[in-house]
């Protein structure tokens, strides 16, 4: 169906989103379980650090993403002689990200599910010659899931508007790192109403779907 507008950003949006939502699905899910079971020093600096991007500006965010996989990087020099990548004004790089401005959301609901489970099913599981692996994927992960999940959706929404930290990285090209968030600024810049209040309707759409799915996952729950 034809409605006069270019939806490639929409698309663009939900590949950005989705790369971001599955690494810090597995990092973030590492991260926390790793938090929430583990006594040593510095947990509470490792805890700051996870939940850093919530609250930092994303172009400060940006600066450091620049500063740490920028072509001058020593990362981004590696990537560049060994693997022929460039994450800088890339797809990729927004993703990248994307990822990091959505790791908190995950982390922190993550954490939140794994404390929730009863230690001492992990203990019976362990007694019953489990390794720590089989108690991670038969115990803990299933027990934890539905709050993991409503963390990975958020992750997905927060990703699908993230718009300082992309622009810096991944910069605003049309049809190659614009993204909806910048679309729809470029479209009030210019003046193209109907463009931008299109790709507002249809993003608040999937947005609000994200949140009710979100929340009914959680109600669920703690049932």
């Amino acid at each position: 169906m034809h409605i006069g507008v270019d939806l490639t950003p929409l698309w663009l949006t939900l590949r950005v989103a989705g790369v971001a939502t599955l690494v810090t699905l597995v990092l973030g899910v590492m991260l926390a379980f790793f938090v929430a079971r583990s006594r040593f020093w510095g947990k509470e600096g490792l805890d700051s650090l996870c939940t850093l991007p919530l609250v930092m500006p994303p172009t400060v965010l940006g600066y450091y993403l620049i500063v740490c996989i920028g072509n001058q990087s020593w990362l981004g020099q590696w990537l560049k002689a060994t693997l022929g990548i460039s994450l800088i004004f890339t797809w990729q790089g927004a993703a990248v990200a994307a990822a990091v401005v959505s790791l908190p959301l995950i982390y922190k609901t993550a954490r939140a599910a794994f404390e929730g489970v009863d230690p001492n099913l992990e203990k019976a599981a362990r007694t019953l010659g489990a390794s720590e692996m089989g108690v991670f994927f038969r115990v803990s992960l299933p027990l934890a899931w539905r709050g993991i999940l409503s963390g990975a959706m958020l992750a997905f929404a927060r990703a699908m508007g993230e718009f300082g930290a992309t622009l810096m990285v991944a910069g605003n090209l049309p049809g190659k790192t614009q993204t909806v968030s910048m679309a729809v600024y470029d479209a009030m810049q210019a003046g193209n109403d109907a463009t931008a209040t299109t790709l507002v309707i249809v993003i608040s759409i999937f947005c609000l779907t994200i949140l009710l799915v979100s929340g009914k996952a959680l109600k669920i729950r703690y049932q």
